[in-house]
């Protein structure tokens, strides 16, 4: 009954993420030696969120491998044509330019939805009566509630009336 409590502490899920404190860290793995359904509870959970993040996972833009061992090559052959061509004084000045150099590009796609400036008048329009029908909602709600505490109200005068 305790181990449950435990369990569903949340103290794995911290765990799992990596933001645990360190006497936390130490919890969780006396516990893992002490319960088998504490590291059966812990191994599911590590599954679990195992099989989330690749369900999530985004695939790189194709080419997008190539690119970087290109890149990478590039830099290699630069830095072997520097060492071997240039003296040891002039070897401190091309590092810092180098330095500079090495930084890789990597193309990837927009997340951002691109749309042509015609529809932006739509949007707007859009937004616009969006707002409008709004506050007709809320005005009619308001005058419905109104005319039923009338009719309520009228109701009760006739049967006061009728009695």
């Amino acid at each position: 009954m305790e181990i449950n409590k435990i369990i569903e502490s949340g103290l794995m899920e911290t765990y799992v993420m990596g933001i645990a404190t360190e006497e936390e860290v130490q919890k969780v793995l006396s516990l893992k030696k002490e319960f088998p359904a504490f590291k059966d509870a812990l191994e599911q959970l590590e599954y679990d969120i195992e099989v989330l993040a690749q369900s999530m996972s985004i695939e790189p833009p194709a080419g997008t491998l190539a690119k970087i061992e290109h890149e990478i090559n590039e830099i290699q052959r630069r830095n072997q044509a520097v060492q071997t061509a240039e003296p040891e004084s002039r070897h401190d000045k091309n590092d810092q330019e180098n330095k500079q150099e090495r930084y890789i590009e990597v193309e990837s796609e927009s997340n951002q939805m691109r749309v042509n400036k015609a529809w932006k008048w739509v949007f707007i329009a859009v937004f616009v009566l969006g707002k409008v029908f709004l506050a007709s909602a809320i005005y009619f709600y308001l005058e419905n509630r109104q005319a039923q505490e009338q009719i309520k109200e009228l109701k009760i005068e006739l049967k006061q009336k009728i009695r």
